[in-house]
């Protein structure tokens, strides 16, 4: 008898097709993804920025890659543990004034451990909430969560896994399906098959992913250059230097 075939991998890239969307459906995508960054932008809390630090950022990467998520997962993982942490920072940072307030001191120090000590907890959490909004994908469930958990030497339960997915979902008010940057990218290679690019398809957009993924991880590096490029100077003072906000 013939060798058995083998098994088709659960996990596959997608070949991705632009130029396809009528007109209306690609002005209406454009006008939304302005709009909604517009809100990002005009509600951008001081905070936006410190967690997306390239150890940060690798480390979700190279979970996401080890759990075989697609490139959008990988993405909102990000997105989401910032949105989230940086809620969490603004909300311990107001029980930390009100105990001030009340003449209990500073709490803060208290709070700074609480946020070292389930750090890690919420960002495989992120990944978990990502994962599930790519439904044709693989989704990370429990068992792989605490499998990885508990490698690193973590105890948490499934009971425990849940209740960290639930606080991310209610700090962030359930709302948790956003653009990522590879949307707006998409977008624009959809308005170019539109108007007739003859650039294959895959490699280009396979090579937006690679520029994607080197803006995550060398994000303070590029800041810093545009800031000096703009300024005409190599040293910036502390004036001159803001803070690195999140940008789409």
């Amino acid at each position: 008898m013939g060798s058995r075939a083998q098994a088709a991998p659960r996990y596959r890239d997608p070949v991705p097709a632009f130029g396809t969307a009528a007109p209306e459906a690609i002005e209406d995508a454009l006008m939304r993804l302005a709009a909604e960054n517009e809100r990002h932008l005009s509600a951008l809390p001081e905070e936006a920025g410190c967690f997306r630090e390239p150890r940060i950022v690798e480390f979700m990467f190279l979970l996401a890659d080890k759990w075989r998520l697609d490139q959008a997962a990988r993405y909102q993982a990000v997105e989401l543990l910032e949105r989230f942490m940086t809620k969490q920072v603004e909300q311990m940072a107001k029980s930390s004034r009100k105990h001030c307030e009340q003449g209990g001191g500073s709490s803060w120090s208290s709070l700074e451990e609480q946020i070292y000590n389930t750090f890690v907890l919420r960002l495989v959490s992120c990944i978990q909430l990502a994962s599930k909004l790519s439904l044709h994908y693989n989704r990370v469930n429990s068992d792989v969560a605490l499998k990885f958990l508990q490698s690193l030497k973590f105890s948490y339960t499934k009971q425990e896994l849940l209740e960290s997915e639930l606080a991310v979902l209610k700090a962030l008010h359930f709302q948790v399906n956003v653009s990522t940057p590879l949307a707006y990218v998409e977008l624009l290679l959809e308005v170019l098959g539109y108007n007739g690019c003859f650039l294959p398809t895959k490699p280009l957009h396979q090579m937006c992913i690679e520029l994607l993924d080197f803006s995550y991880l060398s994000r303070d590096a590029i800041y810093d250059t545009l800031l000096k490029t703009t300024i005409e100077n190599s040293a910036p003072s502390k004036l001159q230097v803001p803070a690195r906000s999140r940008c789409f």
